[in-house]
């Protein structure tokens, strides 16, 4: 087998007994293959040497031309050829600089091969492009490579933090957080962007969510981008929604649905827990049985149900009437955010919303009314005169950060695939590969 420069056509020889020589590029500028052999560990090593003739000085940048000599015999790693490990064999040559008093000697560098590396560039590319969706642990066996040397290549090439030059503008903002250990309340805080033309992109992952530590980050984006961010999608944790009220006066603070949602159905779901427990104790065994797959019944739309649920649940309403108000009222405020409403007009039927309860004489969703109410009023603080703090916002444009919880759901799947990853720049490295590696190294 014999492999040219990168500038040659394929060619396929004759068949010579059992072993065909094929000629092939070898995907490298400016060298020239001398000879290549196989070793008894049955890897490629593929002696090479540079077509190049000048470099620059290492002190003052001039190109210099007069060559000196050449150094140790270099062996790294490159792309496997026919699924055998391929290794490049080069003596890099040295120039010696005629500008320079004492006539320094300059060893010439090799732009395929990573600095402080044994791999080439095309080489750390295919290891980036096998993690997008794997675990270091699997592409350290699938190359036959240790587990140190296959994080090395993402230490080295793939970003630790957001490069804003890359960004125009960003249109939206998203803010929340998982937790890196299941049961556990330790948490980090992912900063996500949606762009104009829909394109997601990884932010920050920011230690625990304090308040001081999101002011920091939004302090450290640049102003012209600043300037360009219109809305701010996250919970109703205040820690946020402050820090952005503070650092974003610009932007609109659209509290999500989903979170909104959530609130409340697991207020009715309360009260449908502390009425099953009353009813196990009033009915008898067989009575009781007859509400078997009530729990996910009762948590789905109606128009959701099938047969069989729809009578389970009106067995439990006859039993239960409360829990058939309290499912009405979960189900009329759903039917809310599914309308299309204008911002005033959302407000006035929350409010509605907020009389008929009362009016049930329901009391399991007072801590929610009294997080709604809250969270309809307008702030009149001196400093942000003006301002919402509104659930309703979302009403102006129908935005969620459904595209953040649909992140985050990627996010998790990649913890359980790695059981696991409590350094948050490695956290950061391996979001930003599989959300960015197929388009930067396929």
């Amino acid at each position: 087998m014999v492999l040219g420069s990168c500038r040659a056509p394929p060619i396929y020889g004759d068949r010579i007994g059992s072993n065909v020589e094929v000629k092939v590029p070898l995907g490298i500028p400016d060298v020239s293959a001398l000879k290549t052999e196989i070793n008894d560990r049955d890897e490629v090593i593929i002696s090479i040497e540079s077509t190049k003739e000048e470099t620059r000085c290492r002190q003052r940048g001039k190109w210099i031309t007069k060559l000196h000599g050449v150094d140790e015999w270099v062996q790294v790693r490159h792309l496997p050829v026919f699924g055998r490990p391929t290794y490049l064999r080069c003596q890099p040559r040295r120039y010696r600089c005629t500008h320079c008093e004492k006539k320094p000697t300059t060893t010439e560098e090799l732009n395929w091969h990573g600095k402080d590396s044994s791999k080439t560039l095309d080489y750390e590319d295919h290891i980036l492009l096998q993690l997008v969706h794997s675990t270091v642990e699997d592409v350290s066996i699938k190359e036959q490579m240790s587990y140190d040397e296959v994080l090395g290549v993402m230490e080295r090439r793939v970003v630790s933090a957001v490069n804003w030059s890359q960004y125009k503008r960003i249109y939206r903002l998203g803010l929340d957080e998982i937790a890196l250990k299941k049961g556990h309340r330790d948490f980090v805080t992912i900063v996500t962007g949606r762009l104009e033309n829909d394109r997601i992109v990884l932010l920050g992952v920011l230690p625990g969510r304090k308040k001081e530590t999101v002011i920091e980050f939004l302090r450290s984006i640049p102003m012209r981008l600043v300037e360009t961010i219109e809305e701010v999608c996250c919970d109703m944790y205040e820690g946020y929604t402050e820090a952005v009220r503070e650092e974003l006066p610009q932007a609109k603070i659209v509290i999500d649905r989903f979170h909104v949602t959530r609130h409340y159905s697991k207020a009715a779901d309360k009260l449908r827990q502390r009425e099953l427990k009353r009813l196990k104790k009033e009915l008898s065994v067989e009575e009781y049985q007859q509400l078997k797959g009530h729990m996910w019944a009762f948590r789905k739309k109606p128009e959701d149900l099938s047969e069989e649920e729809h009578q389970v649940l009106q067995k439990l309403f006859r039993k239960a009437p409360q829990l058939k108000v309290a499912y009405r009222l979960r189900e009329k405020l759903t039917g809310i955010f599914e309308e299309r409403l204008s911002k005033p007009d959302a407000k006035r039927k929350f409010r509605a919303w907020i009389r008929r309860v009362r009016r049930s004489g329901l009391s399991c969703f007072d801590d929610f009314i009294h997080t709604l109410e809250n969270w309809l009023e307008v702030n009149f603080t001196p400093i942000f005169l003006g301002k919402f703090k509104e659930i309703s916002n979302f009403f102006l444009h129908r935005d969620s950060s459904g595209f953040v919880e649909g992140f985050n759901n990627k996010i998790k799947v990649l913890k359980r695939r790695c059981y696991g990853i409590l350094n948050i720049q490695h956290l950061f490295q391996r979001i930003f590969l599989d959300l960015e590696g197929y388009r930067l190294y396929a």
